[in-house]
């Protein structure tokens, strides 16, 4: 099975090398926007929420069509201000999110994980879902609910702080031979950051539990 696998790797590789996609390299990327960003204050620490808006381009729709499995990154970054020197980072946390289609039973499922995903063997995930379909999938993935990006005593109350936000298509989790084919490709580009003062909310009791994945 990973031979076929690796072979089917390599053969559609080759062809995305010489077909015409490679013609495409002078259109222009999709554009990828963060909206919705905001913190909350709860008891045991910072929460984010956020919704990333992007359509799939139609080279990576094929790549997962053909199965090549997806991982899509999110990192925030909490620096506290300092007048006489540069910002301190003082939390940083990070989630992937593995995209994949199922072929035997044409569904969509999406991984969960706090930091990085090295492959399905050593799959840390806390939060596993399969989809009907690929919008729903997807869904899941830009939406960002009540994710714990620091402890409450990482974030001093009496001191001002600023919020990196950062979501992009990791290209390096791609299989090595295709990694080849994707480079420079400005379709695979799927990124966006968004930075601003850390305004912390207090949490809406009303609002739900806390979502799996920290």
């Amino acid at each position: 099975m990973k031979n076929a696998t690796l072979k089917a790797v390599l053969r559609w590789t080759l062809a995305f090398c010489l077909g015409s996609v490679l013609a495409q390299a002078g259109s222009s990327a999709l554009a990828t926007e963060i909206t919705q960003l905001r913190t909350e204050r709860a008891d045991d620490g910072v929460y984010l929420s956020a919704q990333v808006k992007f359509e799939l381009p139609a080279v990576v729709e094929d790549a997962l069509t053909k199965g090549i499995a997806m991982v899509f990154v999110a990192e925030a970054d909490i620096y506290r201000g300092r007048w006489y020197w540069t910002d301190k980072r003082v939390a940083s946390a990070s989630r992937s999110m593995r995209l994949a289609f199922q072929p035997l039973t044409r569904r969509w499922r999406v991984n969960i994980a706090a930091g990085a995903i090295g492959n399905v063997a050593g799959l840390r995930a806390t939060l596993n879902q399969n989809y009907d379909t690929l919008p729903e999938a997807l869904s899941a993935i830009q939406r960002v609910t009540r994710w714990k990006i620091a402890d409450l005593a990482e974030v001093d109350a009496d001191a001002a702080h600023r919020l990196e936000f950062r979501f992009r298509l990791d290209l390096s989790q791609l299989p090595r031979p295709f990694q080849i084919g994707v480079a420079g490709q400005r379709d695979w580009a799927i990124a966006a950051e968004e930075e601003q003062r850390l305004q912390l909310e207090p949490a809406n009791a009303a609002g739900g539990g806390k979502e799996v994945a920290k």
